[in-house]
């Protein structure tokens, strides 16, 4: 199960049911629902959730409590991977947490968003720190394209493509819903973030 539409602009994208819709009704509590519809049908007796901070890790939270997996989650972190680390140091937004054996293990690694795979490279290296599985999957939100290294999830609930000079996140209110954020550059400013929640909300 995967989405396959990748969208020539920055003004629409392609869900998992392949229908174009505009980035300002990208409903990420939909999208979110996709996800979990994925992670059911891909998740086994011996499978363990690992999510990316920060937003990855949020996605995997919900899922294990919605889903009530018995097998215990995971956190990961990037931070001392990345090949900008000399740059950025040690990120604030949480460490690797892996209360398992990771030696043999199946696990369904989580995302929020898929960009250049530099972040999916690090996490993978930081994983091989604590063992060697058996098999990781990929699963994220929004795959928005722009790969630098030949990194590929397995499900994306939406595909799109956004310019350089804008980011796309997970947001979480203090109510736990989800919300799509991008926010834009120009000349080095940053601009005030555009909600991408659904007119449905």
């Amino acid at each position: 199960m995967s989405s396959q539409g990748v969208t020539a602009n920055s003004a629409s994208v392609k869900g998992a049911n392949s229908q174009v819709i505009e980035t300002e009704t990208l409903d990420a509590e939909a999208l979110y629902t996709q996800l979990r519809e994925y992670v059911t049908q891909a998740h086994t007796s011996t499978t363990h959730l690992v999510g990316i901070t920060s937003g990855g890790a949020w996605l995997v939270e919900r899922l294990q409590q919605d889903l009530k997996f018995s097998m215990p989650f995971g956190i990961i972190s990037s931070s001392m991977h990345r090949d900008d680390f000399s740059q950025r140091g040690i990120s604030g937004a949480g460490q690797t947490h892996l209360p398992f054996e990771v030696n043999d293990a199946d696990i369904l690694l989580l995302d929020d968003v898929l960009y250049t795979g530099r972040t999916i490279r690090a996490v993978v290296n930081e994983l091989f720190d604590y063992g060697r599985p058996e098999r990781v999957r990929l699963a994220v939100l929004v795959d928005r394209g722009g790969r630098e290294l030949p990194v590929h999830a397995e499900f994306a609930a939406a595909k799109l493509t956004l310019p350089a000079n804008q980011t796309l996140s997970l947001a979480k209110s203090s109510t736990g819903q989800f919300s799509l954020d991008v926010r834009s550059t120009d000349l080095g400013k940053p601009k005030e973030p555009v909600n991408l929640q659904g007119k449905n909300k």
